[in-house]
């Protein structure tokens, strides 16, 4: 009894997990209304992943200390050199 009813949970979530990674097919739907509302819902999980990434990315920004300090040396460089 545990045994099947483990087995149909892993199914369930394996099917349901495989359902939500495929993207809609919506250049296989016949009905021109339909099928633009499936460019339309794409579109907009596209735009929110892409805005989703980019914030994942603004958060990772590594802290650079040498950075600053090549700054403060690259600004006391310019004021000795100026050029020569």
């Amino acid at each position: 009894m545990k045994l099947a009813a483990s087995l149909l949970f892993a199914v369930i979530l394996i099917t349901s997990n495989a359902n939500a990674a495929t993207p809609e097919q919506c250049r296989f739907i016949e009905a021109r209304a339909e099928r633009e509302a499936c460019y339309q819902r794409q579109d907009v999980a596209r735009a929110a992943r892409q805005q989703a990434d980019a914030a994942r990315q603004a958060q990772q920004k590594p802290y650079e200390p040498v950075a600053q300090e090549d700054a403060q040396l690259a600004k006391s460089l310019r004021s000795i050199c100026r050029g020569c």
